[in-house]
């Protein structure tokens, strides 16, 4: 499968919103494109490089597909777009175009079932509702139900304020009680850190 990709300083997880700005050409006309076709294309965190200018070298191996939910023109003239996570991925090769977008060869990542939440999530599922109260997670409409694990997880992983390694860690991994274990390791070191 052929996917036009967007590297960005973040990454994205299956079911969370995010908002971006477009004004490079190769964007603008990758952007046309997946209007007109009513596909989506590939959000990774990049590594190595920038997110302006020339293709960044280094990105993450693993990303999400981002389908287009809303458009609009913005104050400053510039589109803005904004996303929902879609499947995840694995990028297999890919190459550089001359107008500097890169499209990438992908597998798609079998997600499980979304399974329901147990009682021991109850505290990551009341942090997750205290997370959308912020006006930044508020303005992005996301709501504050997980209808069940991997929704859980995603959106804690995508909203709290851990490393882009760490955030890509957590994207790979399939199993959504192991990535809700995961984030709670994540958030007792975290703790640690503050009382050390």
């Amino acid at each position: 499968m052929s996917l036009a990709l967007f590297p960005l300083n973040t990454v994205l997880f299956p079911g969370c919103f995010l908002d971006l700005q477009i004004f490079e050409a190769r964007y603008l006309d990758m952007i046309s494109r997946c209007m007109k076709q009513g596909a989506g294309f590939g959000v990774v965190c990049i590594l190595e490089g920038k997110e302006v200018g020339l293709a960044a070298q280094g990105y993450a191996r693993v990303g999400c597909e981002a389908r287009i939910t809303d458009f609009k023109q913005q104050d400053n003239g510039l589109l803005g777009i904004r996303v929902q996570g879609g499947r995840r991925f694995n990028v297999l090769r890919s190459e550089v175009q001359r107008d500097q977008l890169t499209v990438a060869e992908v597998e798609w990542l079998d997600e499980l079932p979304e399974q329901p939440l147990q009682e021991e999530d109850a505290d990551l599922m009341a942090l997750l509702k205290a997370l959308a109260e912020h006006p930044m997670v508020e303005a992005l409409n996301m709501g504050t139900d997980a209808a069940g694990q991997q929704s859980l997880a995603n959106q804690l992983a995508y909203l709290l304020p851990f490393s882009e390694l760490e955030k890509i860690g957590l994207l790979q991994v399939d199993d959504p009680q192991q990535r809700l274990d995961a984030i709670q390791a994540l958030l007792d070191e975290l703790q640690g850190d503050l009382f050390a």
